[in-house]
């Protein structure tokens, strides 16, 4: 039996080595990371980190000349929120074979993250509704319309 234990003790110790290599492979893989989403009206283009920082904003085609600054901002917002989710999507799938129970050894269970408290309350539910129409009504009820001069 004490054989037993040492070989489930190695066992663990094994897994456990292995789950940290991977967990650095997928840090220094996610470090460079980055995702571009174009708006539903094709008038911004934005970048995020896996960290979700905003890394590059473009403006496409000369659409936002055209555009009212509460709609332009509206466009903003919405694509950046979107692309942050995509991103946070992009983690989770990453990290999510570290979040399941050890096959091998049973003892060992799965992390348990709380993906809210990483990304922040709503980043992972995006802009989009359901129909992938974006939902602007909540962002265009916080932005006022600035008369321009």
């Amino acid at each position: 039996m004490k054989e037993s234990i040492e070989q489930r003790l190695a066992q663990a110790i094994a897994e456990l080595e292995a789950t940290e290599a991977a967990v650095a492979r997928a840090e220094s893989e996610l470090s460079g990371a980055s995702c571009t989403v174009r708006s539903q009206d094709r008038s911004v283009e934005v970048t995020v980190t896996a960290q979700g920082d905003l890394q590059a904003l473009k403006f496409l085609d000369g659409k936002y000349r055209t555009m009212a600054a509460s709609q332009l901002a509206v466009s903003v917002l919405e694509t950046v929120q979107e692309a942050r989710a995509q991103m946070a999507r992009r983690v989770m799938r990453t990290f999510e074979p570290f979040t399941a129970a050890s096959s091998g050894v049973p003892e060992l269970t799965g992390v348990d993250v709380d993906w809210n408290k990483i990304f922040g309350p709503g980043v992972l539910e995006g802009p989009r509704a359901e129909d992938g129409r974006p939902s602007a009504r909540r962002l265009r009820d916080e932005i006022s319309d600035d008369t321009e001069d």
